[in-house]
């Protein structure tokens, strides 16, 4: 990194971001992805033999690039990923930018009388819990009128 630092026309800058970086050393790949899931980086590289192998047990991160000849800079302008991710861990809860973001999603459900009879006594507890009576009773008048 030293080496790279010398050259660059913005070393300052770059160096001030370096004072805040860390190495860390782990164990093993176990730890490795568990301290990938709970950081929930930005950017991702893991430049392992095997990568395949531990891609699929990241649930957090922004943007993940595999292997030697895979560097993050390639995201940002060509391989036609999105550059606009989540930082300072809130990989944990949001995915970067992407088409599916543009897109309007509804949910809908339906239950059955069963499965009314079933989750009923549940709904109630949560709802009187929030004290939301009106929520409650829109759950008990339907168990009580059961015909």
């Amino acid at each position: 990194m030293e080496k790279q630092l010398i050259n660059l026309p913005r070393k300052e800058i770059a160096g001030s971001a370096l004072k805040n970086g860390r190495i860390v050393l782990l164990d093993n790949l176990e730890e490795m992805v568990d301290l990938i899931n709970a950081y929930a980086p930005e950017h991702l590289i893991i430049m392992t033999e095997k990568y395949s192998d531990i891609v699929n047990r990241i649930n957090n991160a922004g943007s993940v690039f595999l292997g030697n000849w895979t560097p993050e800079s390639a995201g940002d302008y060509a391989s036609g990923t999105n550059h606009t991710l989540p930082t300072n861990g809130f990989a944990r809860a949001y995915s970067g930018i992407g088409l599916y973001s543009f897109q309007k999603q509804i949910s809908i459900q339906e239950i059955t009388r069963y499965g009314l009879f079933n989750l009923g006594p549940t709904i109630e507890i949560l709802a009187e819990a929030e004290g939301l009576e009106a929520h409650k009773r829109s759950v008990s008048l339907r168990l009580e009128n059961n015909d």
